[in-house]
Parts: structure tokens; C-alpha cells; sequence
């Protein structure tokens, strides 16, 4: 595949002593840099969703841990504080654990650097591999829909779902692709539109309420989308929205897969109801692009996660393959315990 011309973004960068981050808050208007000089910036960073996607801040977190050990500051407190930064993704947790284990076994900061290194650049191989995976599923001319950004930019290159699109496209397999907005911070519109556009692959966005009506027309064959976590009963944590669309796609007779590296597996968590759901400022939902739209003293109720059950997903991939309609059994067998 021509991965050059199917993936040029890289959102997570590091330059020896510090991390520079593209801040995804103001794409597509603006392609400004963010240069994280210590783990609390870091820890900022990912707070306030300059970097996101699940796999990018678990890169991202790791690299904090560096910069911890390069100026001597108290490891302990670097990871317990990049810990806390968002709490349902949990390729952070992961990603700090690996840290943590290298620390143990007294790595320094030379050798924590290539630990970090190390984790971008096996995300970055998984994801070309899930693309190929996933793409094989599809049958030629298909039209397929995603939500969300699970691109470069939520990743260390090439994407989840996203990177199965790019690998289909890539192979005429894809013919159509839409994309939801994603409200309420439109990630879809934003941020997946920005990279479909950059790499020339033809695409529609839609408004998220308009996904059943799509579905019903019969221009979907595919709704592909990424997680934050899966359980071990194969229940499946993804952006807001996530969840009905896969009731949609039930109704009509679509395909439901889910794209991510192994890492977002959580099989100590047994089920999607044990996953802590990140809910977020209401003014988050008040505004559009920092504006507010509704009228003073009205309330929201924000959270930007939902738990998709795991008989409503026909095929969930990672990079150590293809599981088709998930089961606890199934789950258990591909993870282990």
C-alpha cells in the first residue's frame, strides 16, 4: 500500500528534550504546535483535549513520563498525575503501566525514552496492520460511515478505524465514505474531514441526527469506528453517539466494527457497565467553537462516552486479528484472563 500518500499527519512529535503536540482544539482554522517542556504540561495537554484519541494520549502520556525523568522529578508524582488526566481511556493506563514496569526494573531516562519510543512506534505498525485486517472485511464499492477521529491525529500515525478506511480506500474495497460531526466537540467534522481532505479521499460529513436516514437509503454497508475501552465481555466504551449508531445499524441491516490495538482491551474490566463514563463540563454542550448558543440558565448533561454492548458489534479488530461477533469466550481466547 502506498502508506505516504494515505498517511501524512503526525500530531505527536518528540524532539529530544520536549513534545510537541498539534493542537487539535483549533484545526481545521489553525495548525498550531504545542511544546510540552514538563509532565504537568503534558498532563494539561491531554486535560483539555489538545491531544485526544485514545492511543495518541497514551503516547503522549508516556513521553511525560520522559520529561519527569530528564529534569529529575519525582516519577511517582508524574505518573499518578498523568494518570488522573482523563480516566476512560485506557491505553493511558496502559501505557503509564509499561512506564511504571521500565522504572521498576530502574531504567533511566535514556532507557525510559526509547520505552516511549518504542510504544509510538509499535502503535504506529499495529495500525497499518488493523487497516489491512479490517479492510479485508469489506466487499468492493461499499459505502461506510465513522464517527469520531480515530486517525493520525488520535494515534502515532495511519489511524484505528480511520486507518481501515485509508487501507480500504487504498485498495477500491471503499466507495463512499461519510463522516459524522460528532458533537458537541465535532472531532468528525473538524478533525476527521481535516485528514480525509489532506489525503484527497472523497467524503461526505453528516450531521450526527442524520445517521439512521443515511443507513435506511442504503448508502452504508460499514459504520467503522474506534474505542477507548473494550471489556472483557467484548462491550465496547467509544465517543458519545457511538451507541446508537450501532442500534441503527442493527435495524438496518449494516455492519458494525470496531478498530483498535490491543491495549484498549481491558479484561479486568468484565463488562461495558464497570467502565467509568468521563463526563465533561456542561459548557462544552452550550457552545459551538467557544461561542455559547443557548440561553442563559439552561443545563446540560455532557458525557462524552457510551458503551456499545457487545451483541450489537459484528467484528471487533485489533492488530492480533479479526474477532467476529465478540463473546466473553471468544475475548478470553484472543487476551487471556
Amino acid at each position: 500500500m502506498d502508506y505516504d500518500r494515505y498517511d501524512r499527519v503526525r500530531a505527536v512529535q518528540w524532539r529530544g528534550d520536549h513534545l510537541r503536540l498539534l493542537d487539535q482544539r483549533l484545526l481545521p482554522q489553525e495548525e498550531r504546535w504545542i511544546d510540552c517542556r514538563d509532565a504537568a504540561e503534558v498532563t494539561q495537554a491531554i486535560r483539555d483535549l489538545a491531544v485526544r484519541g485514545a492511543p495518541a494520549i497514551g503516547i503522549a502520556a508516556a513521553w511525560g513520563v520522559v520529561l519527569a525523568a530528564q529534569q529529575g522529578a519525582s516519577l511517582d508524582a508524574a505518573l499518578a498525575m498523568l494518570r488522573a488526566a482523563r480516566p476512560t481511556a485506557v491505553n493511558l493506563m496502559w501505557a503509564l503501566d509499561r512506564m511504571k514496569a521500565r522504572i521498576a526494573a530502574g531504567a533511566g531516562a535514556q532507557s525510559l525514552e526509547r520505552e516511549a519510543q518504542a510504544i509510538q512506534d509499535e502503535d504506529l505498525a499495529a495500525n497499518r496492520h488493523m487497516g489491512e485486517l479490517g479492510a479485508a472485511l469489506i466487499a468492493p464499492g461499499s459505502g461506510v460511515l465513522t464517527h469520531c477521529n480515530t486517525g493520525s491525529l488520535a494515534t502515532a500515525g495511519f489511524g484505528t478505524a480511520l486507518g481501515v478506511i485509508r487501507a480500504g480506500v487504498a485498495q477500491e474495497r471503499i466507495a463512499r465514505v461519510f463522516a459524522g460531526e460528532t458533537r458537541p466537540w465535532q472531532q468528525g467534522a473538524r478533525l476527521t474531514m481535516y485528514e480525509l481532505v489532506r489525503d484527497g479521499i472523497p467524503a461526505q460529513l453528516i450531521a450526527d441526527s442524520a445517521a439512521a436516514h443515511l443507513m435506511k437509503s442504503g448508502a452504508v454497508q460499514w459504520v467503522i469506528v474506534g474505542a477507548d475501552r473494550i471489556a472483557a465481555n467484548g462491550d465496547t466504551a467509544n465517543k458519545i453517539g457511538t451507541y446508537q449508531l450501532a442500534i441503527a445499524a442493527k435495524h438496518h441491516g449494516v455492519k458494525f466494527m470496531v478498530v483498535a490495538p490491543s491495549s484498549t482491551v481491558d479484561m479486568a474490566t468484565a463488562s461495558g457497565g464497570q467502565i467509568e463514563i468521563e463526563l465533561r463540563d456542561p459548557a462544552e454542550l452550550l457552545a459551538v467553537g467557544g461561542r455559547r448558543v443557548v440561553v442563559e440558565g439552561a443545563e446540560a448533561w455532557n458525557p462524552v462516552f457510551d458503551v456499545t454492548p457487545a451483541g450489537l458489534i459484528d467484528a471487533i479488530v485489533t492488530e492480533r486479528g479479526v474477532m467476529a461477533r465478540p463473546t466473553e469466550a471468544a475475548m478470553r481466547a484472543q487476551f487471556g484472563a
